[in-house]
């Protein structure tokens, strides 16, 4: 069957997670600029990221397919989190989380007949990590290319006493606004 959406993502969890809700999907990812601006508060700026990735989307593949684009942050003392570059600063990332609890946002946007966009907002709370768990949890790969240098739904998730929101949000897709999106479009995950 074909596409109803395009994934405007690499990701394959935002992938698995469009599989969930049954939403046939087809991904092509273009890369953008993901800068933050001069004091450009965490809200502003995963909405701006995430409307961006459907623009670019948008604008090179010229289709009149639905285009879904997600971004996903960490957010520490009002400080954004992306994705680390190296050990050093994935190493720096996890200290900071150590013992703490932090926010992590995720901005949906759907380009369609008009441009829908949602965020969910996921309160997280680490449990207090050694030099030693940092490390280990370092080789493992995991950190590389993830917001806060973690991935809840691998091996960090020992790290996680509770989280306050979406737990999809966390992992890169949150479903409830993403299906709430796709329905606005007329595209009813229930009812595929």
């Amino acid at each position: 069957m074909p596409a109803q959406i395009i994934l405007a993502s690499s990701s394959p969890r935002r992938s698995e997670l469009l599989d969930q809700l049954n939403i046939r999907h087809s991904v092509h990812a273009f890369a953008i600029d993901e800068t933050p601006c001069l004091h450009e508060p965490p809200l502003a700026y995963v909405q701006r990221m995430a409307a961006e990735k459907s623009l670019a989307c948008q604008q090179r593949l010229q289709t009149a397919l639905p285009i879904l684009a997600a971004d996903t942050t960490v957010v520490q003392g009002g400080l954004i989190m992306g994705n680390p570059g190296d050990q050093a600063e994935a190493l720096a990332m996890l200290a900071r989380l150590s013992g703490t609890s932090h926010h992590v946002y995720t901005a949906v946007s759907l380009r369609g007949q008009d441009h829908g966009l949602a965020v969910s907002i996921t309160e997280v709370i680490f449990k207090s990590l050694s030099q030693a768990d940092m490390l280990a949890y370092w080789q493992t790969g995991e950190p590389v290319g993830k917001a806060g240098a973690y991935a809840i739904q691998g091996r960090a998730a020992q790290f996680v006493v509770s989280i306050n929101g979406s737990y999809s949000g966390v992992v890169g897709l949150p479903l409830y606004e993403t299906a709430a999106l796709l329905t606005q479009q007329g595209i009813s995950p229930l009812h595929e």
